[in-house]
């Protein structure tokens, strides 16, 4: 695994070469985007090889107080970020809590799968709870600004130079599944299509559900009030970061919803229960019906019954939804 800069990565990796060798160099002007915060921008400051199509970004953001974090890309074939008439449609791959952004190849076979290999695969860091989220901090905001850094200054750098077009899609498991649908609803537009895997998509559903999120922010010895607040004191803030209540916005464009109901399931180890899943499950029965409710156009619900909260689940249910994610990349070319 060799850290190498933006102007001699771009030749190696065109020829898929594993890179032995650490050199410096400027970064270009153009791997600079506006942010909050800082004149410069968000920028690349590193750029790493790990595997054949597997290329990390070392990011310096604005948006995170200038802390620099990993983007994971999966390269398609015959890219070359430096050639400008050739722009790549990208599916955005969010992990989930307690995960990062080496989840999806980790995990899955995501890299070995061949109907990938048109498309710009991106997996960024989103924090370990991060929540895909510019924290409320109090009223204060600042950081972290999750939500700001995927949605304003990652886009602007990726179509700069990295080879991708603004035509995307994004898929995300639990926490990240409840990010995908959160950044399609609140950014019209940005995303063709979007796919949750045991999503926390309605967070707000009933007091277990509040509580249980409400457990996650405290991870890591935060403060649960700096993500969005007090459930009850800033209603306001929860419900703009909860699915179900975004449910209009989501009613344009394609939307895959999958989950298990928490019992022992053919990819469990027996006797496995997962209450989590069972909660997320009524969730996303609820998100479903709501979008009905709302006339959404094209809803595919995978309910599948028995399954717990466990990554041989959300691979199938990658490919499950593929099809639909793809398609939806075709239709915005």
């Amino acid at each position: 695994m060799t850290v190498v800069p933006i102007r001699t990565a771009r030749l190696l990796l065109m020829v898929g070469a594993l890179l032995f060798a650490l050199v410096s160099d400027p970064l270009p002007a153009a791997a600079r985007t506006s942010g909050p915060g800082s004149s410069r921008g968000a920028e690349v400051v590193g750029v790493t090889q790990v595997a054949d199509r597997q290329v990390d970004l070392s990011v310096r953001s604005p948006a995170l107080g200038g802390r620099t974090v990993k983007v994971r890309l999966l390269t398609p074939d015959g890219w070359d970020p430096g050639d400008r008439s050739r722009r790549r449609p990208t599916l955005w791959l969010l992990h989930g809590c307690c995960g990062d952004y080496t989840s999806w190849t980790a995990r899955t076979d995501v890299a070995r799968t061949e109907s990938l290999r048109d498309v710009l695969v991106v997996m960024p860091e989103a924090g370990w709870n991060g929540w895909y989220s510019d924290w409320w901090n109090y009223g204060l905001g600042g950081d972290p600004a999750w939500e700001t850094f995927h949605t304003k200054e990652l886009p602007l750098l990726l179509e700069h130079d990295w080879g991708a077009s603004s035509n995307r899609v994004v898929a995300g498991l639990s926490m990240g599944g409840q990010g995908a649908l959160l950044y399609a609803a609140r950014h019209p537009g940005m995303f063709k299509a979007a796919a949750s895997y045991s999503g926390s998509v309605h967070p707000l559903l009933d007091d277990e559900s509040v509580n249980r999120i409400m457990g996650f922010f405290a991870g890591q010895d935060n403060d649960p009030l700096r993500v969005w607040g007090d459930p009850v004191a800033q209603r306001d803030v929860w419900e703009a970061h909860d699915p179900f209540h975004l449910a209009k916005r989501l009613r344009s464009i394609p939307v895959y919803l999958s989950c298990g109901d928490g019992t022992t399931g053919p990819l469990d180890a027996p006797g496995s229960t997962s209450a989590l899943e069972a909660d997320f499950g009524r969730q996303n029965q609820a998100l479903a019906g709501e979008l009905e409710r709302r006339g959404a156009r094209h809803v595919v619900t995978h309910f599948y019954g028995p399954g717990t909260h466990v990554w041989p689940y959300w691979e199938r249910e990658l490919h499950a939804s593929l099809p639909m994610l793809l398609d939806a990349l075709e239709a915005g070319r």
